[in-house]
């Protein structure tokens, strides 16, 4: 099993940032890919960006250029930095992990509200 906690959200005024955590534990298999997926209300869960084990990584359209994606292979925690939110940034975010052989894990979500 594996545990996926991811850090608190916030409120964040348009044009701010806000860094999100997504620290993993459990039986984490070496090879995996995480990602951050956000669900905004009466819309479907979406893929924000994911990172591979080995440092691929992948964003939405929406987020390119503004969302970097990081981890921390030692500390098993993945990291999602967001600059200049706009309020359609506004969801719950959840971190995920999939490692090819067990269904994907979920975290429980963080709401981010961007709004002045």
């Amino acid at each position: 099993q594996v545990q996926l906690v991811e850090s608190e959200g916030g409120l964040v005024q348009p044009g701010g940032s806000l860094r999100l955590s997504c620290a993993a534990s459990g039986s984490i298999f070496r090879l995996n890919v995480m990602g951050w997926y956000r669900q905004a209300p009466g819309k479907q869960r979406e893929l924000v960006a994911s990172i591979g084990s080995a440092g691929s990584i992948n964003y939405a359209d929406s987020v390119k250029g503004r969302f970097t994606i990081s981890r921390d292979n030692v500390r098993n925690t993945m990291y999602l930095q967001m600059n200049n939110l706009k309020p359609e940034d506004t969801a719950v975010y959840y971190c995920n992990l999939k490692d090819g052989i067990r269904p994907p894990y979920w975290g429980q979500g963080t709401q981010v509200i961007v709004s002045s």
